[in-house]
């Protein structure tokens, strides 16, 4: 990576960091209320070196086999990161995610529930866990239906004693996302969840007002993606 793309990658983050506290003070919260994840899926030790250059911790990936590519030299250097898979997982990635990862964004069903809820116990590791929901109800898309969430929670929490954070959503790209953001809202609080991992690039500044306590933030750090 050049020098100036270097620099070009560290204002970015500075802006997007700004823009996060001015989204917080607008909405009246609390400065920090929202922690920023920078998704640098697809971006290679060397664009990511910058970020981390910059102060930033807590980064996302959503692929267990090209995190675990990267990751393990990158934390030999910065050993306090904190590393988020919000990606679709498979069960039969569960053992390598929990030894990887802190926290999963992307629990939907009681195959993967039970799959890490097990490697949890081998590894003797505990993760946090945030439940994917479905806000859309998009066949083609991950996450548990609405209308589901609260006994998965149970089973989840309630069951399998995992460490349930919060939920996460991905509005369907056609829609506004506030109302797919105040779904996801009210189901947490009548779960008794506190945390809310929704917006990204394009909408993460309309999340924070409907409560995100984490936003997945990417091309607006990195630049685009090579798509090849």
């Amino acid at each position: 990576m050049s020098a100036t793309s270097s620099k070009d990658a560290a204002a970015r983050l500075a802006e997007v960091h700004a823009a996060v506290a001015t989204a917080e003070r607008e909405a009246g919260r609390t400065e920090g209320a929202c922690r920023l994840i920078a998704v640098s899926k697809t971006f290679d030790a060397d664009a990511i070196r910058p970020v981390l250059e910059s102060g930033q911790r807590v980064f996302g990936e959503n692929r267990v086999q090209e995190a675990q590519g990267k990751w393990p030299e990158l934390r030999a250097a910065f050993d306090d990161v904190e590393l988020h898979l919000i990606g679709p997982l498979q069960s039969n990635k569960a053992r390598d995610a929990v030894a990887l990862f802190d926290v999963i964004h992307t629990l939907d069903r009681e195959k993967i529930a039970r799959a890490l809820k097990a490697e949890c116990e081998a590894q003797g590791r505990t993760l946090r866990f945030f439940i994917q929901v479905n806000t859309g109800e998009e066949p083609q898309k991950a996450g548990i239906a609405p209308g589901e969430t609260d006994a998965f929670v149970a089973l989840c929490r309630d069951e399998l004693k995992l460490d349930i954070a919060g939920l996460m959503c991905i509005p369907p790209v056609e829609d506004m996302p506030g109302p797919h953001f105040a779904l996801l809202q009210k189901i947490a609080a009548r779960n008794g969840l506190a945390e809310l991992s929704m917006g990204m690039s394009a909408d993460f500044e309309t999340a924070i007002r409907f409560g995100a306590t984490f936003v997945r933030v990417g091309s607006a750090i990195f630049g685009a993606r090579d798509t090849h």
